[in-house]
């Protein structure tokens, strides 16, 4: 999650819903790069002081804070990428683990859009390359009818590849990073047959095309990401955990962190969504109360409850916070209240479990009044807006 500063010139307005991090945060990254004058790995765009910077912020350069979590993972991430070994991002939904690794990739590379994702229909084609159909009907197999994918783009040009959701891909195409990953070289058979004539033997005008072998060049590297919720979905090869470093990313365990993040966060959405008034902070002490309790199935005095089996993230907790801001001021005119919360919860609470739906009810008749406030109240009051 980002932290909302005040203005500069990277929170220009572009038009687009949310361009990546290094058109966001650009002026950022310049004054990063003027200031950096330590040691730089090869082929980085900035070194590893000033990488964490952007990420964990420095206030002198007017650099935010992006990301809330440990500051340790941050280093050892960033040192990962530096070898010979790639990145693994792990974790519960929501926790921040694709943030990251765009603003790390953005940071070492300058650019973070080399991205795959992944999913059961992912296909080597979307990893590597594929060709275009029409030049390669008229001219055969050659660089001009080849089109890149992110990987290929990645070696070639040096830039980190962002693989998300990796375990959603099937084992074989996962492990079509294998040789990338270890030889740091991508071959592109097509393109030997083509300057062997087609026999498999080199042709008396051309032997091997150069182009048949792409060698990975400095600053090449692989961050993935992969929640522990799909564990054992396409679980990864022993040979392709080999090479990555693992690091997990948790939630955030401090409330008052937690809440800040989610003011700060909504405050920016709202804002870029036309509503004219901040969040109240009751309404959201009240909500990241509750996604904490129903994510812990623990009550903040140690009573213990049902546990949901939808996620109730930080992520999540500010897409909700966004919507009961968005429903208060379009329907009402004001910033939203705490039956906005109820109204909104169902969607997020109940995906896929129907039985969601009455632990969230059991919460709403049960623990709500037990707590002393106004907003707390009205949650209670509120309890009937559940569908069901």
């Amino acid at each position: 999650m980002e932290d909302h500063l005040s203005e500069g010139p990277e929170d220009v307005d572009t038009g687009y819903q949310r361009p990546p991090a290094e058109v966001r945060f650009a002026g950022e990254l310049e004054r990063l790069r003027e200031s950096d004058t330590g040691p730089r790995p090869p082929g980085w765009a900035l070194g590893l002081t000033a990488a964490r910077r952007f990420i964990v912020g420095d206030e002198a350069l007017g650099v935010r804070r992006k990301f809330v979590g440990d500051t340790a993972l941050i280093d050892r991430a960033l040192v990962t990428l530096a070898t010979s070994r790639g990145l693994m991002l792990v974790g519960e939904p929501g926790t921040a683990k694709s943030l990251l690794s765009e603003l790390i990739a953005a940071a070492v590379s300058g650019t973070s859009t080399l991205t795959i994702q992944g999913g059961a229909a992912t296909t080597e084609d979307q990893i590597k390359y594929s060709w275009n159909y029409a030049l390669l009907v008229s001219e055969g197999p050659s660089t001009r009818s080849l089109v890149p994918a992110p990987l290929l783009t990645g070696m070639a040009e040096g830039k980190v590849v962002r693989f998300e959701e990796i375990t959603r891909c099937p084992l074989e195409v996962q492990d079509s990073l294998l040789s990338p990953l270890s030889d740091r070289v991508l071959a592109i058979p097509e393109l030997s047959r083509a300057a062997s004539g087609g026999s498999g033997t080199p042709s008396s005008h051309g032997g091997q095309s150069a182009d048949a072998m792409v060698f990975a060049r400095d600053g090449f590297n692989i961050i993935a990401t992969a929640n522990t919720r799909d564990r054992g979905v396409n679980e990864m090869s022993a040979a392709l955990k080999r090479r990555f470093n693992f690091e997990t990313v948790f939630p955030i365990a401090d409330f008052a962190t937690e809440l800040d993040l989610v003011e700060q966060e909504a405050g920016r959405l709202l804002e870029h969504s036309g509503v004219e008034v901040a969040p109240r902070r009751d309404v959201l002490e009240v909500l990241v109360t509750v996604f904490r309790e129903l994510r812990d199935a623990t009550t903040e005095e140690g009573r213990s409850m049902d546990r949901l089996s939808a996620v109730m993230s930080t992520a999540e907790a500010v897409s909700v916070a966004h919507q009961v801001g968005v429903r208060g001021w379009f329907l009402r005119g004001e910033e939203g209240g705490a039956a906005d919360i109820v109204e909104c919860l169902a969607g997020t609470a109940a995906k896929d479990n129907p039985e969601d739906l009455a632990r969230l009810r059991r919460y709403l008749e049960q623990q709500a009044p037990r707590r002393d406030g106004e907003q707390w109240k009205a949650l209670h009051a509120a309890r009937h807006l559940l569908p069901g």
